[in-house]
């Protein structure tokens, strides 16, 4: 059985073509209860589109398909 990280980052590996195309990355920072914390990476760091893509694109993605998580957070 796979762990909850090992799932998460199953569920990134989806969504890193679109983010690794503009010169970004998303790594996972820590796991707290149903807040997984993530940290934009390259190009996604400071791109001013960074709120959306984490709300519309990595947040929902991972909610619906890792239903533990119920929040998804930015950190510095």
């Amino acid at each position: 059985m796979k762990t909850l990280f090992e799932r998460i980052e199953e569920v990134l590996d989806t969504v890193r073509p679109y983010l690794q195309s503009d010169g970004g990355d998303v790594q996972v920072v820590d796991i707290e209860g149903e807040i997984l914390k993530v940290k934009l990476l390259g190009n996604c760091e400071n791109c001013n589109m960074n709120t959306m893509t984490m709300k519309a694109g990595l947040e929902q993605t991972i909610i619906k398909s890792i239903p533990e998580i119920k929040k998804v957070e930015a950190v510095l």
